[in-house]
């Protein structure tokens, strides 16, 4: 069986003319599985490490690019975020998503598999996923999501509350333009970064030695102009 990818809104329904229309936008999902105790780059559930997060958007897992959210062009490109190495007293994991900008974001999954291991001895302040724009520190603000899977543990597995604030589910409606294509030669264009952070925080913590889980989020890539007869002339109607 073939793939294809289509660029630019899908819509379905079986009725597209009229006053009166089903039809809707079509939900996507993009989703990572990453287990800590691999570290080894290419190979399924890749986590990362130290300073780098990753992508599965070339599957299986790469390192991925977080890049500083502007919605300004520059001659040079995006810049690079630079993640936090570890310390005693923070360690960041975490993956970074792209999708269209203005895409209406549907839900997040944070599903925590396995236990994180590799912890034993550290006096933990909190264990979170911080869902935004940006890679988020701990204790942070996200634009997304968060989910507190602990304080002085780990957490438990299984999938995890969400919890969203007014504001987040106002940013969800309409991701914002935040890093402009790195591809040189195309035209100027800006994508969305979703990125979702893996924050433990306390004294004495190491690098985990363990740990899976699975992220996912569902989205649809809204089209502001839908239903203008200048951009739609064939029967979508003001």
């Amino acid at each position: 069986m073939g793939r294809s990818t289509f660029e630019g809104p899908i819509i379905s329904g079986d009725q597209r003319f009229g006053p009166l229309r089903d039809i809707g936008y079509t939900v996507l999902e993009q989703d990572c599985y990453i287990d800590l105790s691999n570290t080894t780059l290419g190979t399924a559930g890749y986590s990362g490490g130290s300073g780098q997060f990753v992508s599965s958007n070339t599957i299986p897992n790469l390192n991925g690019v977080v890049y500083t959210p502007s919605s300004t062009f520059s001659i040079n490109g995006p810049t690079v975020q630079t993640l936090p190495a570890d310390t005693s007293t923070q360690v960041y994991r975490g993956v970074v998503m792209y999708v269209p900008i203005n895409s209406q974001i549907i839900t997040f999954d944070i599903d925590y598999i396995a236990a994180i291991t590799g912890e034993g001895g550290a006096t933990l302040s909190n264990v979170s996923v911080f869902v935004s724009n940006n890679y988020t520190a701990g204790g942070g603000t996200p634009v997304y999501a968060t989910a507190a899977l602990g304080t002085t543990t780990v957490g438990t597995a299984g999938r995890q509350t969400i919890t969203f604030t007014g504001t987040n589910l106002l940013n969800m409606t309409a991701t914002t333009s935040d890093i402009q294509n790195p591809q040189v030669g195309t035209q100027p264009s800006f994508f969305s970064q979703v990125v979702f952070t893996l924050s433990i925080t306390g004294t004495s913590v190491a690098a985990p030695t363990g740990g899976k889980f699975n992220f996912t989020m569902r989205y649809a890539q809204n089209d502001p102009n839908i239903g203008n007869l200048t951009t739609y002339p064939y029967g979508n109607f003001d």
